[in-house]
């Protein structure tokens, strides 16, 4: 049975407010959540799975407690949410414990408050109704034109598909005819990187060409206000590696290009188009509303790609912390805050002001 909102805001409301833990998973964007916590003077728990603490105990200055268990997804088991609960942990959700927690486990067993929209991290997957596609659609904002099938490739295309081994990462390529389509399917099935069986939930849609960018975005309820925290583009291997070669040598070594994220870099977007910027998150937030009430709470990021007409595009959202720490030095959190602000450090902001105004519940679900 889905855990129920008012089940979470009934739990939060008995916290100790003046003693309150910023909890999350060791993976993905934990030390920029643990960081920006500390810097509110909040206390840090990270659950890390054994054999990949060592990261957070190196970082004794930000990381107070690390919580190490056999997988991740033993997060659900009584002990450990009773573990969470009584030291009176909010739990920032990331890509990571989307993973490998999951989410049937996540909305149902999980039973810890999370500062963030549970019902809504379901939605980063295309392929299930409600979908980050739909949100965009009820959003009015624009999104790459799907295509049906293999079959009707006509123009450059890009197919988005799940990693056969790593389930953090999906495996991108991109295909201008059926042709082309099934031959680099071939390749990529042969050198173990996909599953044939896989390709029935993959999504094919047109290649938008343009300035990549990452917006990234903090919706607030107490203030019904939003942020824009600042833009950040990502590093990619081997991608980066390969598009640093000239043609002639991309075409003598024939590698398979992989889009795994490795890195982050910052970027800063003209001012003359931050109004579209700000108007499409309010867009995005109100769709979010309509269709997973409360809606989007806290950190969310709009990546997509910003065309010669100064159109934007949007081909992937995160429902979450977006994992982009290289925003504590953004030029726009310091505009808003007067001092440079990450998703970590606005986090625990809204944590602080929350508790300060006894409204932890309305920053939960």
């Amino acid at each position: 049975m889905a855990i129920k909102l008012d089940e979470m805001r009934k739990l939060v409301s008995a916290y100790d407010s003046n003693n309150l833990t910023i909890a999350t998973i060791g993976s993905h964007s934990a030390l920029d959540i643990c960081d920006g916590a500390k810097e509110e003077g909040f206390k840090t728990l990270v659950v890390c799975q054994k054999g990949r603490e060592k990261t957070y105990k190196r970082f004794k200055r930000i990381v107070d407690e690390t919580l190490v268990l056999d997988k991740f997804s033993d997060m659900v088991k009584p002990e450990v949410q009773k573990r969470l609960t009584d030291s009176n942990s909010l739990f920032i959700p990331n890509r990571s414990f989307s993973t490998y927690v999951g989410y049937n486990a996540i909305e149902n067993d999980f039973k810890v408050p999370l500062l963030g929209s549970r019902m809504m991290l379901r939605s980063e997957e295309r392929e299930i109704p409600k979908n980050q596609y739909q949100l965009l659609e009820i959003a009015g904002i624009r999104y790459p034109k799907k295509v049906k099938s293999p079959a009707e490739i006509r123009r450059l295309s890009i197919v988005k598909i799940q990693e056969s081994e790593r389930k953090l990462e999906r495996a991108f390529f991109t295909c201008s005819s059926p042709r082309e389509y099934e031959k680099k399917v071939e390749d990529r099935v042969r050198q173990g990187l996909i599953k044939r069986e896989d390709l029935k939930n993959s999504t094919i849609e047109e290649f938008v060409i343009g300035a990549l960018f990452n917006f990234n975005f903090f919706y607030s309820p107490l203030n019904k206000e939003i942020d824009f925290l600042g833009a950040d583009r990502r590093l990619q291997t081997n991608l980066d590696g390969i598009l640093h070669l000239t043609a002639d040598q991309q075409l003598e070594i024939k590698l398979v290009s992989r889009n795994i994220e490795i890195g982050h870099m910052l970027a800063t977007v003209r001012e003359s188009m931050l109004e579209r910027v700000f108007e499409m998150g309010e867009k995005f937030v109100e769709a979010t509303k309509k269709e997973y009430p409360p809606g989007i709470i806290g950190p969310f990021a709009l990546q997509g790609a910003v065309d010669p007409n100064l159109e934007i595009t949007i081909f992937d959202v995160s429902p979450r912390v977006p994992g982009s720490p290289v925003l504590e030095i953004s030029p726009y959190g310091k505009h808003y805050f007067g001092h440079f602000t990450s998703t970590g450090r606005r986090i625990a902001m809204e944590v602080a002001q929350a508790a300060k105004e006894n409204r932890l519940a309305e920053v939960v679900t």
